[in-house]
This record gives structure tokens, C-alpha cells and sequence, in this order.
């Protein structure tokens, strides 16, 4: 089952409401199980470089089914840089992104920057836990 637009903003709601509680400004994106982006918002103050950033954590997660950041240990494997330059370069592995997975099956991700490495993690999952 597809992510749909009513739960994408409710995961990028989720996430913004968990940086608010870390006092953190972020940018966050979800997109579907292609890595196409299906919602994103930068709250005020933050990083504009977060809005890549995001983006490309969500599309590695969702590329690879796992958390962007299991994948940054592996970021230098001829096979990760082969699929990664195969989709065109958008996809970051470096933590902050998370899988959506439903039924075994992942629907596609969220990316969350602006943070730590593990506050954008944390705000990923709050997102997730909006749906869930």
C-alpha cells in the first residue's frame, strides 16, 4: 500500500512536533517507495543545505530498505555507489532516514536534517509512529 499524501503530512507533522520538543529546526521529507518526493516542509530557521539533505536520506532509505544511516558504513561498496549513481545521485546515506515498511513491504521513507545525525533519526521515527 502507497504512502498517501493525508499520511505524508501527518509523518512530516510528527516529525516537526518531535523537533520542537528537541528545540531543533528541520527540514523533512517523505517520499514514496520509488524515492519520489510525496511531502516536505523546512521549518523556519533551518539550514537550507537540510532540504537536500532530508531528501536524500528519505530516497537512500527507501532505495535500500534500511535506516540511511546502517548504509553510511557501507557508502564506499561498489555496489552502493553503482545504485546510488543509477538513480541519479540523490540518494545520501548518512543517518536521519528511515523506512516506512508496512506488511513487510516498504512504502517509502522519511529523511529528516537540521539536527544531529541521531536527533534527525529520532524525528524520522516520530513521524513514522504517526501512522503506525
Amino acid at each position: 500500500m502507497a504512502i498517501s499524501l493525508d499520511e505524508a503530512n501527518k509523518i512530516v507533522a510528527g516529525a516537526i512536533a518531535k523537533a520542537n520538543e528537541l528545540n531543533i529546526k528541520i527540514n523533512v521529507a517523505v517520499v514514496d517507495a520509488g524515492g519520489r518526493l510525496l511531502a516536505f516542509n523546512r521549518m523556519d530557521g533551518a539550514i537550507w543545505g537540510g532540504a537536500y539533505g532530508s531528501q536524500g536520506k528519505a530516497v537512500a532509505s527507501a532505495a535500500f530498505g534500511r535506516s540511511s544511516g546502517e548504509l553510511q558504513e557501507r557508502s564506499e561498496s561498489p555496489i552502493m555507489k553503482g545504485i546510488l549513481s543509477a538513480e541519479g545521485g540523490h540518494g545520501i546515506p548518512s543517518q536521519g532516514g528511515l523506512p516506512v515498511r508496512r506488511n513487510g513491504v516498504v512504502d517509502g521513507a522519511v529523511g529528516v536534517g537540521g539536527g544531529t545525525s541521531q536527533e534527525d533519526e529520532d524525528c524520522s521515527a516520530a513521524g513514522i509512529a504517526t501512522i503506525s
